[in-house]
């Protein structure tokens, strides 16, 4: 009896664990910040001739630290607004399942040590691109959701800025001499097309949670503008910009296949965009954003693979 008695308690206490581990993991947003590592790992791929493993492993390590701190931050602030919402009340803080001085404090070690990890093994300009980053996402973007529908354009610039930290991790230049192929040029394609993606992919996402978004008081523009007009604009202008933009990054190269594969995406996106501007329903505004999800992936993956190709 007393054996059996023992090893239940440890189970008890063994899955008292996992669950603590999985509230700070689900803290830390893995999606969100799996994207972040992606956009990284090729922004450092595409600035290095030679990318050095130890440096990607480097990079990605502080990346991911910094990014589980602006995820935690982020809800920190927003653990009210998220109470109200059917989206995100179960979260680890409306749930109770992780206090906010447990969340401040998660938040300030993971986003020391990845500031420090970038700035002390790789460059202090990466620590320095990793720590804006971190300050435009947490104490710009997140207060001015409530408060102007311009928190998405200003989101969007802390959704690119792991763009340049990949760019810089790798040593590559940011020079603008040289014409298209120089590396100034270069990185500011990469986050031009960062940056333009998020506009459709978010217009999508407010568009199908707009009532939850104004139920928590938050500055949506399908919030201040329940048309949707607004928004269906702006996914087609971002997705549109996209088009000429998505090639940059392949000026000089005589790879046609890459060339037709990146245009291939940007019609398909700004297609998606369209369909969702005229019919403005949940069916349109989940195509949308669905084919955000295929665009971006798709669009880094051939970049990558152009010169092999």
């Amino acid at each position: 009896m007393s054996t059996t008695t023992s090893s239940i308690v440890v189970l008890s206490r063994r899955d008292v664990v996992l669950a603590r581990l999985a509230a700070y993991l689900e803290l830390s947003k893995p999606r969100i910040a799996a994207l972040v590592l992606v956009v990284v790992a090729v922004s450092a791929y595409l600035g290095a001739a030679q990318p050095h493993v130890s440096t990607w492993v480097v990079t990605l390590a502080g990346t991911a630290l910094i990014a589980a701190s602006a995820s935690a931050m982020n809800q920190v602030f927003e653990r009210r607004s998220d109470a109200l919402m059917d989206r995100t009340a179960d979260r680890p803080l409306p749930s109770g399942r992780i206090s906010p001085a447990e969340a401040i404090a998660f938040a300030a070690v993971t986003g020391i040590a990845g500031t420090v990890c970038l700035a002390a093994l790789d460059s202090a300009l990466t620590g320095l691109l990793g720590a804006l980053t971190w300050f435009l996402y947490v104490a710009v973007y997140t207060p001015l959701k409530a408060k102007t529908t311009a928190n998405t354009a200003i989101g969007a610039v802390a959704g690119a800025m792991p763009v340049f930290i990949g760019w810089a991790a790798s040593g590559a230049s940011f020079s603008l001499a040289g014409g298209p192929t120089a590396g100034g040029i270069r990185v500011t394609a990469l986050f031009l097309i960062v940056y333009l993606w998020q506009f459709p992919h978010f217009m999508a996402i407010a568009w199908l949670y707009r009532r939850q978004y104004a139920a928590a008081g938050l500055r949506m523009l399908t919030v201040v503008e329940p048309t949707g007009a607004r928004a269906g604009a702006q996914a087609v202008l971002g997705a549109l910009a996209l088009v000429p933009v998505s090639l940059l990054p392949l000026v000089g190269t005589p790879n046609l296949m890459a060339l037709a594969g990146a245009v291939s995406l940007a019609v398909a996106y700004l297609l998606a965009s369209a369909m969702f501007c005229w019919r403005r329903d949940e069916s349109s505004a989940r195509r949308l954003l669905q084919m955000s999800l295929v665009y971006l992936p798709g669009l880094l993956l051939l970049l990558v693979l152009s010169p092999i190709l």
